[in-house]
């Protein structure tokens, strides 16, 4: 499932138009974001909870040539799925 399919499922299960859908979960998904650049945990009960990981620096290799290459720290979304 897709965005644009998310939406027309939930427009019909909630008698909503498409655009009051869309503009509902991008209010949603740019809230999460916003969230996660600030540093913060977003946790929803029953679905999961979003957070961002720390990678340090590490020599890896470009999988071309062999060679060793630095890789330099990263932060990356983390999605934790919920028990139920």
């Amino acid at each position: 499932m897709n965005k644009s399919e998310l939406i027309e499922a939930l427009s019909q299960e909630l008698n909503f138009s498409i655009n009051t859908t869309q503009n509902i979960l991008n209010t949603i998904l740019d809230t999460i974001a916003e969230k996660l650049v600030a540093g913060e945990n977003v946790e929803i009960r029953g679905f999961g909870s979003f957070s961002v990981r720390h990678y340090d620096s590490y020599v890896g290799r470009d999988p071309k040539s062999g060679e060793k290459i630095e890789v330099k720290p990263k932060k990356l979304p983390y999605f934790k799925v919920g028990k139920n």
